[in-house]
């Protein structure tokens, strides 16, 4: 695959001013970022997707953990996808390239935090959230969140909710980190179950670990379904 050369933002202002400008050129540039996508990803197969914050150097005791999960999952088989940026995102891509595996960056112009990560082997750049997140589910066969802020939570609520909807086939969507995420989990259960607004057995959908070992046997029994769905298996 090709690597893209980086389109350079100029900040938020000019995003917010290009969502209000002529609407036919701003229709033609989300066309040609979708294109972009769909030719640069054609090929990327068995490909696990992380989340994370930003804001999590490398002393950080998660940005270490994914880096040792990227590597797993890399050595296996599995090509990483993140989004691009430093911290768990940078740590997600770093473990890939450590295993000479496929590693996606889809980046996106941000006025703050968004600098790409120099472990991607396939780099691509977005203007627009919806067209990256479209790329994110389109060529992942199964998510990893790691601690992060609402980025992270947007991906894995729109995940679900995705899944809920049958508006894509079940994968695998992982939290890793019980310290962080049990208490997402325990509202969900206290609040979204008991007043009915969400089913029990929606609560499947989700995985929460801390063992990397539970998290490649997850996304490996899931590779074997959808090989056997593909004729492969």
């Amino acid at each position: 695959m090709a690597h893209l050369k980086n389109r350079r933002g100029t900040g938020s202002a000019s995003i917010i001013d290009d969502l209000k400008g002529d609407q036919s050129w701003r229709i033609f540039r989300i066309i040609s970022e979708f294109t972009e996508g769909f030719d640069e990803l054609s090929e990327l197969h068995d490909a696990i997707c992380f989340f994370g914050s930003a804001r999590l150097d490398d002393k950080h005791p998660y940005y270490q953990k994914t880096v040792a999960l990227a590597e797993l999952l890399s050595e296996h088989g599995f090509a990483i996808i993140s989004g691009g940026g430093p911290g768990i995102m940078e740590a997600a891509n770093k473990g890939a390239h450590a295993q000479n595996q496929v590693s996606v960056g889809l980046n996106i112009e941000l006025p703050m935090e968004q600098k790409s990560n120099p472990y991607q082997t396939v780099s691509l750049n977005f203007r627009y959230f919806f067209v990256r997140k479209v790329m994110f589910v389109r060529y992942s066969m199964g998510y990893v969140c790691m601690p992060g802020g609402f980025g992270t939570l947007d991906e894995f609520f729109e995940a679900l909710t995705l899944m809920q909807t049958h508006k894509i086939y079940p994968i695998p969507l992982v939290l890793f980190g019980s310290d962080f995420w049990g208490g997402l989990i325990d509202w969900l259960k206290t609040k979204l179950v008991d007043y009915g607004t969400i089913a029990q057995e929606e609560m499947d959908l989700i995985t929460i670990t801390d063992d990397p070992q539970q998290v490649l046997e997850i996304m490996t029994r899931h590779r074997i379904w959808k090989n056997r769905q593909r004729g492969r298996g």
